[in-house]
């Protein structure tokens, strides 16, 4: 036989042997597909039960991989601050391999998640939550939560931040509603600039509404002193819930049992006031 006779002998014996071996895998259902890559994140720590209801729904879902960095403490209420150097541990639960426990802010956990944990195989998207308490309104400019997932669009990759109310929720179908937007994600897209906050209110639920971000829910009414050791003061904060009188945002449908979904950008521009500041006499000065 002549060596080119020999080479198409062992390059279709090949082939076809490559071809059964696919065919075999496919009726068996273990064919590998792409896995879809979620890195999660929250504000509460990563020792939130929230947190740990949030990964079980995704991990759940076919082919996808979740990985978890979060703070390793509670970090609520700081917005997408950040700091320096930072410390990361592996933390465990129940025995195994749960995520990464960054000694920072949510925004850190996240940037480091997707820099360091994302260097080699790029996550499709971020997730934040689930936070013990609505981000809603003008709060959502303070919520580490939202600021976990802005730190994801910062990033160039997608963000979803998950919230719902201190209490009457149940937290596992507050886990498979975010599950089931991922899903939806997957299938339709999503900007990379995009946010998408999701907020689930207590109580029995009347639907979904998509609405803008508006009203402020939580107001400071006063500040009490207390306790004084030399020129130190204590003051507690007395702090109230506001209802929306809004009909068109996000806080007026999640105070009325409705699941309210708001898509956030980082412009913060006030677009009006540019016309505005262009009749103002804004030369410099001498």
């Amino acid at each position: 036989m002549k060596l080119n006779s020999y080479k198409h002998y062992w390059t279709r014996k090949l082939f076809l042997a490559f071809l059964s071996t696919v065919l075999l895998l496919l009726n068996t259902g273990v064919v590998a597909q792409e896995n879809f890559r979620i890195l999660l994140s929250n504000d509460d720590g990563i020792e939130s039960p929230l947190l740990h209801a949030l990964q079980r729904e995704l991990a759940a879902l076919p082919d996808v991989e979740v990985i978890v960095s979060a703070p390793n403490v509670n970090q609520s209420g700081s917005s997408q601050s950040s700091t320096a150097s930072l410390n990361v541990e592996r933390y465990s639960l129940n025995g195994s391999f749960f995520g990464h426990a960054v000694h920072g802010r949510p925004a850190d956990a996240v940037r480091f998640g997707i820099v360091e944990l994302g260097k080699d195989e790029k996550f499709d998207l971020v997730v934040s939550g689930i936070n013990l308490g609505a981000n809603v309104g003008d709060v959502s400019h303070g919520s580490g939560t939202v600021g976990a997932a802005m730190e994801a669009v910062y990033q160039g990759v997608p963000g979803i931040a998950v919230s719902q109310d201190t209490e009457g929720v149940d937290t596992r179908a507050s886990a498979k509603f975010a599950a089931g937007i991922v899903q939806q994600f997957r299938e339709r897209g999503m900007p990379s600039d995009t946010v998408l906050s999701i907020n689930i209110p207590r109580g029995e639920l009347k639907g979904v509404l998509v609405r803008p971000m508006g009203d402020s829910y939580l107001k400071t009414l006063a500040y009490h002193a207390g306790e004084k050791t030399g020129e130190l003061t204590y003051y507690e904060r007395e702090r109230i819930i506001a209802q929306s009188n809004d009909s068109d945002s996000d806080t007026y449908a999640y105070q009325n049992g409705y699941i309210s979904v708001t898509p956030l950008t980082f412009d913060w521009t006030d677009y009006q006031m540019l016309e505005t500041l262009e009749s103002w006499d804004l030369d410099l000065v001498d």
